[in-house]
């Protein structure tokens, strides 16, 4: 859409370093890194009995001779994410025998013509198809984590994001509502499906999605049967961001270990989430993400990530703007699409955002009297992402609380129906 990730558009490959892992873990190499982990551990190599410690399989001084390969399979697998060795080979051998299935076409029947997959965002589209998916999918991709999310009635509302899409992402308005209409419009024909299956990640993108469908699916009632899949980790995958970084086989894994059925309590829970999101007021937000147990169990940290863009009191940032200024002073002056990178792959505790909403950020910080930081020129063919991006004496203080960013800001930010202004002259 908008800022739609085509792997969640946003959610496209960040920079630096290689792509990011699919998941697909290869049992030579686990075993390759089992033999290291065994050697260092009978050196005595302090590091190596960090890791055993920290995967709750200790290795104390006197036994060190005792230590056998199979002590450093298990560190290995649990570090993985497994329980046991032959928990992550079998997790290994199924992946492979999917991945055979796949390329010889004989991948069990999954879903039926009659389904529909709908996902906030086209980036498993393709996946699906090679996984051996056949039913249709549908893209539903409003980025609620960015810009108002006003308390209005659904027409109101559809056009007040579409300005916010066409303003944020440099999108003609007549394209961006025509996209935005298309969207909303289709979940209309969610009852015409036999089997409806909503594929969702762990983060605040495609969780206030999700809660908005909840909201949409009580009020309409569509008369189908409708599953959830809801991913927050995947085994052998240390930093999991979303789901379009899995390979088809993975999506396999997910569709067989992670879909459930929608319940009452989801639809009410969901409904609860999308009321408070917009409103003026974030404490009923607050005491939602607060809940220990959810019937949408990725929902609270969710909302606490997309709580903690409100601004800190002592510098006026949303935790984006103040791990944006971090990583320039950490690693600048360096280009915006490695500050994107950073974010995606280390700083941020849940990233969220898209390419361009990324961009869009940068631009909302821009929007003040004294700059946060400097862009170099660019060539206009390589694009945004190759700005050399610098700090700026204002840029350190903020950072630091010694200046209030709202002091400074000269814009209106949002976040959901948090109206965030400057501070009064």
């Amino acid at each position: 859409m908008s800022a739609s990730r085509t792997s969640k558009s946003g959610k496209s490959t960040p920079r630096p370093d290689q792509p990011i892992f699919d998941g697909r873990l290869n049992l030579e190499q686990q075993r390759k890194r089992a033999k290291e982990l065994l050697r260092d551990l009978r050196s005595g190599d302090a590091h190596a009995r960090m890791r055993a410690n920290d995967a709750g399989h200790p290795v104390h001084i006197s036994g060190l001779g005792t230590v056998q390969l199979a002590d450093s399979q298990l560190v290995i697998a649990r570090e993985n994410g497994f329980p046991s060795w032959p928990a992550m080979k079998r997790h290994i051998d199924q992946i492979a025998e999917r991945h055979r299935q796949i390329a010889s076409g004989t991948v069990p029947v999954l879903d039926t013509k009659r389904t529909l997959h709908l996902r906030c965002g086209s980036d498993i589209r393709n996946g699906l198809e090679i996984a051996g998916f056949v039913g249709d999918f549908l893209e539903f991709a409003d980025p609620f984590c960015q810009g108002p999310v006003p308390d209005l009635p659904l027409d109101q509302f559809v056009e007040t994001r579409a300005d916010f899409i066409a303003q944020s992402y440099q999108i003609a308005h007549k394209d961006a509502l025509a996209r935005i209409k298309r969207e909303y419009g289709a979940l209309t024909t969610l009852g015409t499906y036999d089997h409806v299956v909503l594929w969702f990640e762990h983060d605040s993108y495609d969780q206030l999605i999700l809660a908005f469908l909840m909201d949409f699916i009580a009020a309409t009632r569509p008369n189908t049967k409708v599953d959830l899949i809801s991913v927050g980790e995947v085994p052998g995958i240390d930093r999991f961001i979303g789901l379009g970084q899995l390979s088809p086989e993975l999506l396999i894994w997910c569709w067989q270990n992670h879909r459930m059925p929608l319940r009452a309590d989801m639809l009410t829970f969901g409904t609860k989430v999308w009321k408070a999101l917009r409103a003026d007021d974030p404490r009923r937000l607050k005491t939602l993400a607060e809940q220990t147990t959810a019937p949408l169990p990725h929902m609270p940290a969710a909302l606490k990530r997309h709580l903690a863009e409100l601004p800190a009191p002592q510098t006026g940032l949303g935790l984006t703007q103040k791990l944006t200024l971090q990583i320039i002073k950490d690693h600048g002056p360096v280009t915006v699409g490695k500050v994107f990178g950073h974010l995606m792959r280390s700083y941020d505790p849940l990233p969220c955002l898209g390419d361009l909403m990324f961009w869009s950020e940068i631009q909302w910080m821009m929007d003040c009297k004294d700059a946060l930081f400097t862009l170099s020129a660019s060539d206009p063919t390589n694009g945004w992402a190759e700005h050399t991006i610098t700090l700026t004496t204002t840029g350190h203080e903020t950072l630091a609380g010694r200046r209030n960013f709202l002091d400074n800001f000269t814009g209106v930010r949002w976040v959901g129906g948090v109206r965030i202004n400057p501070s009064p002259a």
